[in-house]
């Protein structure tokens, strides 16, 4: 059946099946191992590296930087540089092909790897924040000369961005979260649960379980070669020998998603910002240990924007209809007009409010 994936156990291995119509007849990732820097996976572009000192610590963070390519003094077609900040759950190269097509059309293009994800140091005793993560994402700007840039930030990196946009607003031109998590205020409607809590679920985390999370949660079942290539890097980690830093910096990120919420701080934006929200999606950190008393549906983004435009009315607003939390790789032909036209105008693109 097309877009479906079966994950079959022969004597200890997996390997990914592709159903049929689907490209390829499968792809063997039993032995797919990758350390906590992910040092033996090739991003797409040049991986540079910003060394600096955090909470005592000297620190690494990755990053690709594909700077805008114009004849100096040639102000006039100077594009802006847009920084893209990750999901939790990805890391910088999941942004390929948005960073391919903007630096094509004159854009400037950073895409970090922040601390805990990706090729980036992963310390174990690391306070993780969404405000200390902004400041090393602003100490990066800094060290590239990056005056000012259009922030984008999707799932994880839009608590990110939003963050960074309240912090330093002298820095941002615009603010673009696509599908962010954090539009609620996840504590209010689910129980708390501790680092320890996650990480033992990290630590029993499987193969399968990625793809089965992924398949439901981002593409409505639906199921391809380039969607589960996107999990090799965490499925990698996952079989390799240092899963366990990799776990606890996850479960600490975790963490401030829960305790560092910036749904109710919307309104002190003083950025131009869009919303660009898949409808189909129903990401809700915690929705497993919902509050017995809460009787809110989490998730709906299909509602979720009109809220936040409530509370702020200078923030636009742009549904992609039918779309779920990943819409820059389900479906780039749809979302690419509607972000170009963004960056350009600010204007909705071809598929309205």
């Amino acid at each position: 059946m097309m877009g479906m994936v079966c994950a079959i156990i022969l004597s200890g291995s997996l390997k990914v099946v592709w159903g049929q119509g689907e490209v390829g007849g499968g792809n063997d990732v039993s032995g797919l191992k990758y350390d906590a820097r992910l040092s033996e996976y090739a991003y797409p572009f040049e991986v540079e590296t910003y060394r600096f000192e955090s909470q005592g610590l000297p620190v690494e963070m990755s990053y690709m930087y594909l700077p805008t390519e114009v004849e100096e003094g040639d102000d006039e077609n100077l594009k802006s540089t847009v920084v893209l900040l990750h999901g939790k759950n990805f890391n910088g190269a999941y942004w390929e092909g948005v960073a391919r097509q903007l630096h094509e059309q004159g854009y400037g293009v950073l895409i970090p790897d922040q601390i805990g994800f990706g090729k980036s140091s992963k310390p174990a005793g690391y306070q993780y924040s969404f405000a200390g993560l902004a400041d090393n994402t602003k100490g990066l700007m800094d060290e590239l000369g990056i005056d000012k840039a259009v922030v984008v930030g999707h799932s994880m990196g839009g608590m990110l961005g939003t963050r960074f946009s309240l912090m330093y607003p002298e820095k941002v031109e615009k603010l673009v979260l696509v599908n962010p998590i954090g539009l609620e205020n996840y504590l209010d409607e689910v129980e708390y649960k501790d680092v320890d809590f996650f990480l033992d679920k990290e630590m029993k985390t499987t193969p399968e379980e990625i793809y089965a999370y992924q398949k439901k949660n981002y593409y409505d079942g639906d199921w391809n070669e380039t969607y589960e290539k996107l999990t090799r890097p965490v499925v990698g980690q996952l079989q390799g020998d240092e899963w366990e830093s990799v776990a606890l910096a996850n479960a600490r990120t975790y963490d401030m998603i829960f305790t560092q919420p910036v749904v109710e701080e919307f309104g002190k934006l003083a950025v131009p910002t869009v919303l660009i929200l898949g409808t189909r999606d129903r990401s809700a950190p915690g929705r497993g240990w919902q509050k017995a008393e809460s009787n809110r549906e989490l998730g709906r983004y299909d509602r979720l924007g009109e809220e936040i435009v409530a509370g702020n009315g200078d923030i636009e607003l742009i549904k992609l209809e039918g779309l779920g939390h990943v819409p820059q790789v389900e479906a780039p032909e749809r979302f690419m007009p509607v972000f170009v036209e963004v960056l350009e105008s600010g204007d909705s693109g071809g598929e309205g409010n």
